[in-house]
């Protein structure tokens, strides 16, 4: 169960998005971050990287487009980046969930804001913009859902409770909450190590589950 390596905290957002996206969306981070969406204007964001108030205009639809765009690539990656992390770590539950919970953990404390304001942020969100991360996050989910599940049944696991899939899912809803609210409490530096941070979540979630 080594570390993984953590994600770059300044990997580009928006996915695929071009210079000029990207220092647009680095801005409205920081102001999302700092003030929440609702509280920060086009001129605050365009202003934040020297950019005229219309400029956005040319990149974005909206304030509310850049929000969807900013939350949804959040959630994507993780969710592309989590599968990965499950993907190399074999066919032992243990291992495997040991991977999850670093990668979610190097999401959540090495790119703290980026994750608070995708958790923070989403129920904000157009309604078909917060069904489509919801359909997400409810993936997110599963994949932990699915590890916690396989290692019920090998024998490896013991659940509070029952042993079936709902006590499965609600295990896995109480890890991957626990890693996501990292970034409600870290500073960007936090007193532990990355992998310190990763070891003792990974040792938390393998007693939740009974291992």
């Amino acid at each position: 169960m080594t570390a993984e390596t953590p994600p770059q905290p300044g990997a580009r957002l928006p996915i695929g998005g071009t210079s000029i996206q990207a220092r647009i969306a680095e801005a409205a981070i920081e102001l999302f971050y700092a003030r929440g969406a609702v509280a920060t204007t086009v001129r605050d964001i365009t202003s934040a990287c020297g950019l005229t108030p219309g400029a956005l205009y040319n990149h974005f639809a909206s304030k509310d487009q850049l929000l969807y765009v900013l939350v949804r690539d959040v959630h994507l990656r993780a969710d592309d980046e989590l599968a990965e992390a499950l993907a190399r770590a074999g066919d032992v539950p243990a291992c495997q969930l040991a991977a999850a919970v670093r990668l979610l953990v190097a999401h959540a404390a090495g790119q703290r804001k980026e994750s608070r304001v995708a958790n923070r942020e989403y129920t904000a969100l157009a309604t078909s913009g917060r069904q489509e991360v919801t359909t997400i996050r409810r993936r997110l989910r599963d994949r932990v859902t699915d590890v916690v599940e396989t290692g019920v049944q090998s024998g490896t696991f013991t659940l509070v409770g029952s042993q079936d899939r709902a006590a499965a899912a609600l295990t896995a809803n109480v890890i991957a909450t626990m890693c996501a609210n990292i970034s409600e409490w870290t500073s960007q530096h936090h007193p532990m190590t990355m992998a310190d941070l990763q070891d003792r979540y990974v040792q938390m979630a393998l007693r939740l589950v009974g291992a």
